[in-house]
Parts: C-alpha cells; sequence; structure tokens
C-alpha cells in the first residue's frame, strides 16, 4: 500500500527512545522527511542514525514541550531546515515517577510535573503547529495517549488522568481543526517495552516488601498474561505503524478517533 507519504515532512516529539523513534524511523522508510524533538542529549545521534538508514532528510532537535519558545524555535528551523510540517506525532511523555495505589501514596504537588508535561506539552504543541496548517488547509496530529486513560489505571494517577486528557482534548482538536482539512486522532498503546514502562514498574517495586518484590520481567510478564487477550507485548513498531497509517493518506477519512494498540488488554476490562 502506497501510504503517499513521500517528501512530505513530519514531526515526532519525543522521537529519541521508544515509540516516538520507531515512529520516526517509520515516516523515513516511507520516504518522508523527519524532525525529531525530545529533551534527551541523544536525539542529533538518533536522527543521524535514521538518516543515515533510510537516506531521508532528518533532524534531531532538542526541545522542551513544556517552554513555549523551544517550540517556537523548533517549528522555525523545521520549517526552515525540511520545510512546512504536515504530519505531527506527539509523543513525548512521562510518569509521575511513583506508584500511585492508592492514590494517597501521592501528594498533590507530584502530580504537577506530569501534567506539565503531558497535558499542557500536548496543549503547546498543538498551538505551536496548528496555525501554519491552518494556513495551508491540510495536515495530520496523531497524539500518544494510553490505555491507561481509558480504564483508570491505579498504578501511576497523574498519569492515567493525563492520558484520559490527551484523548478528550484531541477530540476537541478534531472538531476545531476538520473545517480546514486538518485530521486528528489518539492511538493508545497497551503493554509496550519502553523506558517509561520500565520506570512504572520500578516505582511500583521500590514500595513493596522486600519478600513481595518481583523483577521487571516477572512483574511485566504476569501482567501480560493476566490483562492481555493476545498474550504478548505490543512493540514501539507495532504503535508506529498505527500512528504513520493515521497520518497518510490511506487513513484521509479518519479523523476523531482513539485506537488502540493493546493486544485486547481495554477489552479484556
Amino acid at each position: 500500500m502506497d501510504l503517499e507519504l513521500t517528501n512530505h515532512v513530519a514531526v515526532v516529539t519525543g522521537g529519541a527512545s521508544g515509540i516516538g523513534r520507531a515512529t520516526a524511523e517509520t515516516f523515513a522508510y516511507e520516504g518522508a522527511d523527519v524532525a525529531l524533538w525530545d529533551v534527551a542529549e541523544s536525539v542529533v545521534g538518533v536522527a543521524d542514525e535514521i538518516a543515515a538508514a533510510t537516506g531521508r532528510g532528518v533532524i534531531g532537535l532538542h526541545v522542551d514541550v513544556t517552554q513555549d519558545e523551544s517550540l517556537v524555535a523548533a517549528v522555525r528551523e523545521t520549517s526552515e531546515r525540511l520545510g512546512p510540517i504536515e504530519h505531527l506525532v506527539h509523543s513525548a511523555a512521562i510518569g509521575s515517577g511513583k506508584f500511585g495505589f492508592p492514590f494517597t501514596n501521592l501528594e498533590p504537588d507530584d502530580w504537577l510535573r506530569c501534567l506539565d508535561v503531558n497535558v499542557m506539552g500536548m496543549v503547546r504543541v498543538a498551538h505551536a503547529v496548528a496555525p501554519a496548517m491552518i494556513d495551508r488547509r491540510t495536515g495530520t496530529f496523531v497524539f500518544l495517549a494510553s490505555v491507561a486513560g481509558q480504564i483508570g489505571s491505579q498504578t501511576d494517577p497523574p498519569y492515567s488522568a493525563a492520558k484520559a486528557a490527551n484523548v478528550n482534548f484531541a477530540q476537541c482538536l478534531a472538531k476545531d481543526l476538520a473545517p480546514h482539512g486538518i485530521r486528528v486522532n489518539t492511538v493508545c498503546p497497551g503493554m509496550v517495552e519502553t523506558p517509561l514502562n520500565k520506570s512504572v514498574w520500578q516505582a511500583w517495586h521500590d514500595q513493596q516488601p522486600e519478600g513481595q518484590r518481583l523483577s521487571y520481567d516477572e512483574w511485566a510478564g504476569e501482567k501480560v498474561r493476566k490483562v492481555v487477550p493476545l498474550g504478548r507485548w505490543q512493540t514501539p513498531q507495532d504503535v508506529a505503524n498505527t500512528c504513520v497509517f493515521l497520518s497518510s493518506a490511506a487513513a484521509a477519512n479518519v479523523t476523531g478517533q482513539t485506537v488502540n494498540v493493546d493486544g485486547g488488554f481495554v477489552m479484556h476490562w
């Protein structure tokens, strides 16, 4: 299937690792030029690796999605070096870093950084990128949420609540931007082996009595067996494939949708 992405310009936030990196690579293999936006120092090297592997124009920019000035500068540099931004996949996110069951394990202030990155980061990215798309009357957004935002996951309430907000705000954007020819969708990963997933285990692990602690492989494997009907991990590439599809001409009539890449996790609930 030709996704008709050749010579398009895509931006992937959180592009230096995990789902973001897999998404950036997939865009490039489909013929797009890609800007990776990330706070990680490794972002430039990752971009160079993808460029070498795919032969596409790929750049890495140090970007903080909580800072408007950083985003404005990133939009400007991306447009100057690659061209107008046609597709945005927003993958940048963090957890609270604490095990939140029960929620009283956390203080209200433990929520603030997670909400700033995961909710306001999405808002700021949309404000930075949408105006030029509106002027050109074309573009796509895909926002990474999580099944945690659909089932009220008790593991990390700030993260879970933020991901629910991602889904809702994406629907607001889809309605606002549809008259301008811009599509907005959300993808919800399930159990994916990423640094963020491992940080959730670490927060749980550190609060367990020593005799009840499980290794990451034990903890995650047990969870996959219990709650994922297909009985296997989802991979960053699984999620990336869906993000790129939703950005493509093959999904030209799809907007305002939430697509779960979760092995049936939410169906289980």
